[in-house]
This record gives C-alpha cells, sequence and structure tokens, in this order.
C-alpha cells in the first residue's frame, strides 16, 4: 500500500480504505513486467542480502496483501518475483539452519528447538537443538568463492564459541543466540531467559542508549558493508530481523500511524486481506477458507479486551513499518554506493504468525505484570511484553489455516521475494506459484552468483549434502516447478507434512489438529478446507508411504504422548526462569518472614519485661 493510500485509510477509519489501497497496488504490479527492458547481465560477482523477518505470516508484506505499508519491500517485489508456494519450517531455528545450509533440519541438527524439544528426544541424532558441524553453511561456501561475509541480528542457531557466526564462516557478525529479545533495551524476553545473549565477532557486546532493533541490524550491516569496500570483493549481509516477534514494540509515531484502523476485527481482517491476495495474483480469487476454533468471536469481546486487541494488531502493524522503513534506508545506501543494482535481495520471513498467548497462564500473568507495564496505553511501547494472538494470527496468515509451530500451510506458507534489480535473470514483477522449499535459497544464490556448491565433502571431510533445489528456471519463466512428482518431507515438534505434485498429506497434534493425517490438493485449497484422505486412497496411502521414507533417512522421532510445543515452552520458561524466581521469591519470602518474626518475638518480649518491671515496682511501692 502507497503513502496516500495509506494516509486516506487513516482519514476515514473505515475498511472500504481497504479497496483503494488494493487498486493502487494492482496499478503497481501488474504494468511493472511490461516496462522492464532487458538489461546486460554485471559482469562482477553479485552482492547478496537476506533480509529475513521474524513470525510474519503470509499476507503480512502489501505486495501479498497486506493493508500496513511495506513500500520499500513492496518495491523489491516490483524489481524481482514474488514466490506463493514458499514454505519454510513452522518455527524459526530449523527454518534458519536450512536457509544457512541447503540441508533438511534434522539433517542440520535442528529436528527440534531448546525451547521445545522434550527431555526424551534430547541428544538424540538430528536433535542436537543447535546447527551442528555436518553441514556448511552459505557464508563458509560463498568466502570460499572470495566474498566477505557478515551477520546481523537473529542468530539461534547456537551460543558457545564453535557455534557462533563467527565461527561458520562470518567475517563480522552482532548476533543474538536467543529466540528473541526487547526491541527497545538490552533486556532478554524474561519469561524464557536471564539475559539478552548478543555477541559482536564472538565477544559480549552492549548495545547502544539508542537502540531500536530494525534500525540497530540495518546500521550494522551498513558499517560492516562500508568497512570492507576497500577490499573490492562482493558481500554477503544476513540481515535477520526481530521484528515482528514477541514482544511486538514500535515507535511511537509508527504506532500512531494506525490508530484509525483494526476497529472492525480479526475476522474482518481476514476476509479483506483474502480478497486483495487474490487481486494481486498472490492466490486464486474465491479460494475457501476455514474459520479457526482459537479465532474468538469479535462481537462478544468486552470493550476493555476490543481496546487491548486493537491497540496490539496497532503496534504489530508498526512494527512492520518500522522494519519496512529500514529496508528502505539500506537499499537508499546501496544505490548511494554503486551496489544496488548488482546486489541480489531475497526477503523472506521463517515460518508464520505467532499464536501464544504468554498471558494465558495465571503464573505468565503473574510474572508479566510484575516485569511489565501491561496497560493498554502502553501496549507496543518501551516496557511492554505484547502479543497477537491465536485470533490475529488467523488474519496474518489469510487465507491460509493455522500459523506458526504447526504444519498447516498458515504455518508454513510464507512470503519469499527474489530480485536482482539490474540483471535479467529475475522476471520483474512477477509471481510464481510453483512449489518452493526454504533450502532452495542456497543453491538458487549459488546459481546466479557462480558460486561451486560442495558435493558432500568440505576441507576434507564428509558433509551433508545440499538437497534444495535451484529455483532460477522459475526466477527466469522458464519453467513453472522445479520439483514435479517429487516428494519433500518435512516434520517438526511431531507437526508433520510431504508435498508431492501440488498434493500436501499433513498431521498436526493437538492443539491445532487431532494427530490424523489428511490430504489436501493445495492448488485448489491452499486453505486446507477440503480432506481428500478418503476421496483419493491410492494418492494417500503412496504419499504416507513417501512419508514413511522420508522419516526414516532424517531420523525422526515420534513424540511423547500428550506433548505439545505450547507446554513444552511453558516448561522451558519454568526451568530456566520461573524455579529460579520462586526460589528467589521463596528465599525473599522467608527471609521476610524471618525478620518479622524476629521483631515480633522481640516486642513481645520487650511488653513481658515491661510488666514485670511493672509488677516489681509495684511491690515496692506497697
Amino acid at each position: 500500500m502507497d503513502q496516500g493510500d495509506e494516509k486516506r485509510f487513516r482519514k476515514q477509519g473505515k475498511a472500504r480504505s481497504f479497496w483503494l489501497a488494493s487498486a493502487s497496488a494492482l496499478l503497481l504490479f501488474q504494468p511493472f513486467a511490461a516496462l522492464a527492458a532487458p538489461q546486460k547481465p554485471p559482469s562482477a560477482p553479485p552482492n547478496i542480502v537476506l533480509l529475513v523477518a521474524d513470525d510474519w505470516g503470509f499476507t503480512d508484506v502489501g505486495a501479498f496483501g497486506a493493508e500496513f505499508a511495506t513500500p520499500h519491500i513492496d518495491a523489491l517485489a516490483r524489481a524481482g518475483m514474488r514466490f506463493s508456494n514458499f514454505h519454510v519450517a513452522g518455527s524459526c531455528s530449523p527454518t534458519r539452519a536450512m536457509l544457512q545450509t541447503g540441508v533438511m533440519n534434522h539433517r542440520a541438527g535442528l529436528g527440534n528447538m531448546p525451547e521445545t524439544i522434550p527431555d526424551a528426544h534430547r541428544g538424540k541424532p538430528g536433535y542436537d537443538t543447535v546447527m551442528n558441524h555436518r553441514v556448511v553453511t552459505i557464508a563458509q561456501i560463498v568466502k570460499a568463492a572470495g566474498y566477505r561475509t557478515y551477520l546481523t541480528g537473529k542468530w539461534h542457531l547456537g551460543s558457545d564459541a564453535t557455534r557462533l557466526p563467527e565461527a561458520r564462516g562470518y567475517d563480522r557478525a552482532f548476533s543474538l543466540a536467543d529466540s528473541g529479545a526487547d526491541n527497545f533495551e538490552e533486556r532478554p524476553i524474561d519469561l524464557m531467559y536471564d539475559k539478552a545473549h548478543w555477541t559482536e565477532d564472538g565477544r559480549p557486546a552492549t548495545l547502544p542508549p539508542d537502540y531500536y532493533s530494525s534500525r540497530f541490524v540495518v546500521e550494522k550491516a551498513i558499517e560492516y558493508i562500508d568497512a570492507g569496500r576497500a577490499s573490492g570483493k562482493p558481500f554477503l549481509a544476513s540481515i535477520n530481523f526481530l521484528a515482528n516477534h514477541i514482544p511486538v514494540q514500535a515507535p511511537d509515531s509508527d504506532i500512531a500511524r494506525y490508530a484509525a484502523m483494526y476497529r472492525e476485527g480479526w475476522t474482518a481482517l481476514r476476509a479483506a486481506r483474502a480478497e486483495r491476495a487474490a487481486q494481486l495474483g498472490i492466490i486464486p480469487a474465491g479460494v475457501p477458507m476455514v474459520r479457526m476454533n482459537t479465532t474468538r468471536d469479535w462481537k462478544v469481546l468486552e470493550a476493555k479486551e476490543r481496546a487491548a486487541a486493537i491497540r496490539v494488531m496497532q503496534a504489530y502493524a508498526g512494527m512492520a513499518t518500522a522494519m519496512d522503513r529500514e529496508v528502505g534506508r539500506l537499499v537508499a545506501h546501496l544505490k548511494r554506493s554503486g551496489d544496488y543494482d548488482n546486489t541480489i535481495f531475497v526477503f523472506l520471513s521463517d515460518n508464520g504468525p505467532e499464536p501464544t498467548n504468554p498471558y494465558a497462564t495465571l503464573r505468565g500473568r503473574l510474572f508479566l505484570n510484575l516485569r511489565y507495564d501491561t496497560s493498554i496505553a502502553n501496549i507496543g511501547r518501551r516496557n511492554s511484553f505484547s502479543n497477537i494472538g491465536a485470533s490475529w494470527a488467523s488474519a496474518a496468515a489469510s487465507p491460509l489455516s493455522g500459523y506458526k509451530f504447526s504444519a498447516t500451510e498458515g504455518g508454513l506458507r510464507v512470503p519469499l521475494i527474489i530480485a536482482w534489480p539490474g540483471s535479467p535473470h529475475i522476471r520483474a514483477g512477477g509471481v510464481s506459484d510453483g512449489f518452493a522449499y526454504v533450502t532452495d535459497i542456497l543453491p538458487t544464490l549459488a546459481e546466479l552468483a557462480a558460486v561451486p556448491l560442495h558435493d558432500g565433502r568440505w576441507q576434507g571431510k564428509a558433509v551433508e549434502p545440499v538437497t534444495g533445489r535451484s529455483l532460477v528456471p522459475l526466477l527466469g519463466g522458464q519453467a513453472q516447478d522445479v520439483y514435479g512428482d517429487t516428494p519433500l518431507g518435512y516434520e517438526l515438534s511431531g507437526n508433520a507434512a510431504l508435498f508431492r505434485g501440488g498434493y500436501k498429506l499433513v498431521r498436526n497434534l493437538p492443539p491445532t489438529g487431532d494427530g490424523q493425517w489428511r490430504l489436501y490438493d493445495l492448488r485448489a485449497d491452499p486453505g486446507e478446507t477440503r480432506d481428500l484422505a478418503k476421496a483419493m486412497p491410492e494418492r494417500f496411502a503412496a504419499m504416507m508411504a513417501d512419508y514413511r521414507a522420508y522419516a526414516a533417512e532424517n531420523g525422526v522421532l515420534e513424540m511423547p504422548p500428550g506433548y505439545t510445543a505450547d507446554k513444552q515452552i511453558q516448561l522451558y520458561a519454568y526451568e530456566q526462569r520461573g524455579r529460579k524466581m520462586m526460589i528467589r521469591l521463596a528465599l525473599f519470602g522467608g527471609g521476610t518472614l524471618a525478620i518479622l518474626s524476629a521483631g515480633i518475638w522481640f516486642l513481645v518480649r520487650r511488653r513481658r519485661a515491661r510488666r514485670v518491671d511493672q509488677a516489681k515496682a509495684d511491690v515496692i511501692g506497697a
């Protein structure tokens, strides 16, 4: 949505402004491919910029259907290609490991994350909870080809000296080892960690006083790029935003920009986004959608609940716009330095939108209310801890079903944009609906940059081979699909899927699902509304056999009875922070009680002594 449309939206404060944004977006995107003139490919190796958003849903970008402003990411979409059938893992670390290596998550050591792995799986093959040493990163590969390599922002792939970015091929890195942190200060997610584990070049680092996460990770990346410019080498910059991970926080001006919006609720927004995505060519028009059982009825919310819900979505929109502004600042800098035309940009989200509600438990509410200003007026600001929850997440994933952690399309299908402004290799303004997976990014970039991939050996040692496929045929429009009928399996926390020939076999454990396998035709039904398992028994059986083969090859373990990722996160939070807090409270309470007891004992003794003295005086007086 362009700035003029967004201003009209604020002024009217009505959903009808959405259609103005839709018309504007259509004018921006549809003619661009026709206007793009072929250019001579650059002779110098291209720079590479990875822009990784955190927890952005399928339609959380203007170019995919969002109502909030992301003009700079939209500009990359006009200069490049959007992928409407791109899939990642259901949570961050497994996606990031596959993005870095082109290797499936279990093979890379991320069969599960530290925060969600059950104790029974710890230490088993493929369940390292960190990126193992059997994989080679994109930084190592391009560095060997003469690139300088930088990383800023979230890492979450290991925190010891052998697993930080500097040990995995990055020349310079300012990274966060945790799943998230505060966006305004050097503060962890207090429910999960005792400190925010930021490092620069492998050493503990301190954040500046004026820190805001999206601005800082771009500033650092620019600093690193400029510092190495004299070398004449091309660069890889992996920029990993904290936006829009919990806690949802944004500058006041960005939140205020959306003050008139989101008053009609999540169901209306989910429907509006689906219609706009169809107009933009992201999904077919009129695709069926489910109403998730975790979506609350907007009409029955109490006034205070509704006010808080409106405010948190305004903050979420502001956080996305604030991140987009920093993408624009990076692009503007690269244009000034002459690097823009010969830079490949990749924008993606690490998984679908976050449904978790940290306030759902009494322990969570008590803890957060003690540690933060949880008033409605402070939602999204400094010293807040805000989340959009499952109902708004259903709108962020529109028109898909489900969200982060699950194997639903809402958890796995996210926006992807690949642009190379000065090269004819990419059909500018195009949309590809061919199936693509996060492991495909590394081989795609390697082919575009003419960088050789390893063949399963690296520096004399056997390593995991790259399993992704190059998307270059899709980028140029020479092919509609690079997988054909080849199966591709996935599993995380018991939620599992197998993709093959446009169909998806999927199982989701509670609370998102019921543990049963289902079959969907994603071409006609991306919202996963019609189970075809009984209607297509032969395909169902064949894909079940494919999944079993994938699970055996990748060492997939079944989850213990009663496991859910949400429960495991709560247990992890209790073990990491809650238990310590309870001990401190107990010690504090015990100490306070001891002091009070001693004080009472002293007062009682003093009063008795006075009575004795008075009695003696009375006897003497008599």
